[in-house]
This record gives structure tokens, C-alpha cells and sequence, in this order.
């Protein structure tokens, strides 16, 4: 499975709806918005899986479309290191 990063979304945006989109180009997996998560609204970005043929034809197709009144952005999402639990900044 391919993460694809897909940010730049309308905050009205619902996972169904971006199941739809993707799902023209094949299996859709998963599909994972990003909430704030002290105000719990939408942070205009999220997080969709597909298998990798599947997935290079979306990000192909729908990088820069306009959705919503809002240009995409699609890529293959980025493995980011976890910060360490804590969070502090060491300063004390």
C-alpha cells in the first residue's frame, strides 16, 4: 500500500468524499482526515492508502486539480519521525 499525502483540501471536506474522488483510480484502502487537536476542526489535509499502481495514477491525475475551489496538493506522503513522548522542550 502507498500513504498519499493530499493537502490544500476545503475544511468541508469529508472522507467519503475523498474516497469517491480517488476511488475512480482504483481500491481505495483507507482514507484519514486531520483534525486539530485542541479545537477539533479540520486542518485541511489528510492522509489516503491505495495500492501503489492505483496510486500513482491519482496522484498523477488529480495533483493541482481544483477541488472544492481549492487547488490539490497530492503527493506520496512522507514518513515522518515521531516526536518523543513529553514534548518538552528541555529547557528546564
Amino acid at each position: 500500500m502507498t500513504s498519499i499525502y493530499v493537502g490544500n483540501l476545503p475544511f468541508t471536506s469529508t472522507e467519503d468524499e475523498l474516497r469517491d474522488l480517488f476511488g475512480e483510480f482504483g481500491e481505495v484502502e483507507s482514507v484519514r482526515l486531520i483534525n486539530d487537536r485542541d479545537t477539533g476542526r479540520p486542518r485541511g489535509f489528510g492522509f489516503v492508502q491505495m495500492p501503489a499502481d492505483a496510486a500513482e495514477k491519482a496522484i498523477a491525475a488529480l495533483n493541482g486539480q481544483n477541488h472544492g475551489g481549492r487547488d490539490l496538493r497530492v503527493n506520496e506522503a512522507e514518513d515522518k519521525p515521531r516526536r518523543p513522548a513529553g514534548g518538552g522542550g528541555g529547557r528546564w
